[in-house]
């Protein structure tokens, strides 16, 4: 993990106290609404339906036990005992009091953590591949890369205002599984014939009300070269990016109109950078930065490139092999492995924990991964460090802890927003229905038999809950007033299981609220009964189209009041 240094901890403790200067002239009527509302949007304090929200960023993941703890501590001392990891691998707290607010900044600075950008028309939380550093079929590790433009785009001045939100995922590894394509930015790492680390690039994808795929603006640039073209790339979109309508203000809504022009901008822009000695000179990552960075993230102590002996567990029950087959996953590493943490259980939220839960996955992290844990693009948590060795005490360890459900990549393992329970933006509650959906098919064997499948839940167009990328997903809507839902299937967020990155299409008029669970039932039984042998549900959609999956679905309709 990346290590602060004595400058990032002073950094995240000066801006602890000038939020807390900013709380207190407001709380005193000395720094009005309008004025304050900006500035706790930088840090991530939002207003949301029934209180405050504090999104927590986690950079690309990576969280350490103390960490976590702390984030216990706080949902104990402030909030409601309990926190919700969220698809941009960010943790959110929707009770604390504002006027508490500057005590939890100070707490989160003690243990190097911050809201900083997780809210406001600036480059938000960089996120990545839950496995950067440990996959199998990584060809460059990405860490230290983003963490250089994490330090970069950090309350970069020309770049705290933009016309909307803005968002970079980046892997280093074959599979996409960081879903780079659904970005604003969307950055791969390899390496040409001749070795050289480089990037393709991707602009303007994004979800919301218009799914766009991203486009590739470059097939090689290289690694050294990175913060100048985004640079371009972002000042390009500064200049031309719609600030009349926030609806058309992503990018993706400017390199859909304007094409090869839009893209035209960004070569100019990067030229004149690199003819601009100042700037060019200032903006090349030096080696001896990258290698001051990259030393963060050497093996933990202990580990070594060797790997560790080869150990076949010596556990046999039927309930270990199949979490081995679900939660366990391959390494770089002889002898290690990566484990996911499922945070998808009955009665519990997807992706929220307890504070009691941090506290539990905190202790498993010391035990087994040398303190460090990731958190995933489905809201789970991942062990990185993981001996084979270890595997029968981890899962005795996990099941006590409630973290072993063998659902990963099942349709319970899904992924949801917080939807209206929470969000004063969202048209309808998701956590009911995910609620719902779990409580149905709660049977491991139905699970296994219907096999993986990707299902989102968003409670409304933003797309928090990503249901444009879901094999299944689930759009909530209004009608006058009440609570409707749009099913799509076919979405993939370019994953190998996914394959390549496209929105889901919609299969008929929205569904009432008691109806959801019926309909997503009465698709799965479709696909029962049309898959070839071993055939996966994405792959059965894909070959037969979404027609077949209609009228069952839409049959369950106990109304004829539907929208459109």
């Amino acid at each position: 993990m990346y290590q602060y240094t004595a400058f990032d901890r002073q950094f995240v403790h000066a801006r602890a106290a000038q939020y807390r200067d900013q709380l207190e002239r407001n709380l005193a009527g000395k720094l009005g609404e309008e004025e304050f509302r900006p500035l706790r949007l930088q840090n991530g304090w939002y207003v949301q339906r029934h209180a405050p929200m504090l999104r927590i960023a986690v950079p690309y993941g990576e969280i350490s036990a103390r960490q976590l703890r702390m984030l216990g501590r706080i949902a104990r001392e402030y909030d409601r005992g309990y926190g919700h990891f969220t698809t941009r691998q960010n943790l959110q707290f929707n009770w604390i009091p504002l006027v508490r607010s500057a005590d939890v900044m100070d707490a989160l600075a003690e243990v190097d953590m911050h809201g900083i950008q997780t809210s406001g028309n600036c480059i938000r939380n960089i996120t990545s591949d839950a496995l950067a550093g440990i996959a199998p079929d990584e060809v460059v590790d990405p860490r230290p890369y983003i963490e250089i433009l994490r330090q970069w785009s950090t309350l970069h001045p020309e770049f705290a205002f933009l016309p909307r939100k803005f968002k970079i995922a980046v892997t280093g590894a074959r599979e996409d599984r960081a879903a780079i394509a659904w970005h604003d930015i969307g950055l791969q790492l390899l390496k040409n014939a001749a070795g050289e680390i480089g990037f393709r690039v991707l602009v303007g994808g994004g979800m919301g009300r218009t799914p766009v795929i991203g486009t590739q603006i470059r097939e090689f640039l290289p690694w050294q070269d990175v913060l100048l073209y985004i640079e371009a790339i972002v000042r390009a979109y500064n200049r031309y990016g719609r600030r009349d309508n926030m609806y058309k203000a992503r990018i993706k809504i400017l390199v859909k109109a304007e094409g090869q022009k839009f893209f035209d901008a960004v070569e100019a822009e990067y030229a004149h950078i690199l003819n601009d000695d100042r700037d060019g000179a200032a903006h090349r990552i030096p080696h001896a930065e990258f290698e001051r960075v990259q030393r963060s993230f050497l093996l933990p102590e202990g580990v070594t490139e060797a790997g560790a002996p080869a150990a076949a567990p010596a556990e046999t029950a039927p309930a270990f092999r199949r979490w081995l087959e679900r939660n366990v996953h391959g390494h770089r590493l002889a002898g290690y492995r990566a484990v996911t943490l499922s945070l998808k259980r009955a009665g519990q939220a997807p992706g929220d924990v307890t504070a009691d839960q941090m506290d539990a996955a905190a202790a498993i992290a010391e035990r087994f991964s040398h303190g460090e844990l990731r958190v995933t693009h489905d809201q789970n948590l991942l062990l990185p460090w993981v001996r084979e060795a270890d595997l029968a005490a981890l899962w005795q360890a996990a099941r006590a802890a409630s973290f072993a459900s063998p659902n990963i990549g099942y349709l319970t393992d899904m992924i949801a927003c917080p939807g209206g329970d929470f969000c004063g933006l969202a048209n309808a509650r998701s956590l009911p229905l995910a609620a719902e959906i779990t409580e149905r098919f709660a049977d491991l064997d139905e699970l296994h038999d219907i096999g993986d499948i990707d299902l989102h839940i968003s409670g409304c167009i933003n797309s928090c809950g990503h249901h444009h990328s879901g094999h299944i997903g689930v759009l909530g809507v209004d009608k006058d007033g009440a609570e409707w839902y749009q099913l799509t299937l076919g979405g993939s967020d370019g994953s190998q299981l996914s394959g390549p990155s496209v929105p889901g299409k919609v299969i008929g008029p929205s569904f009432a609220a008691d109806e959801v669970a019926d309909a997503i039932e009465a698709v799965i039984e479709t696909y029962k009964t049309q898959r070839a042998t071993r055939e996966r549900f994405i792959d059965t959609v894909r070959r037969i189209g979404i027609e077949p999956f209609k009228g069952p679905a839409n049959a369950v309709r106990r109304s004829t009041a539907h929208a459109a």
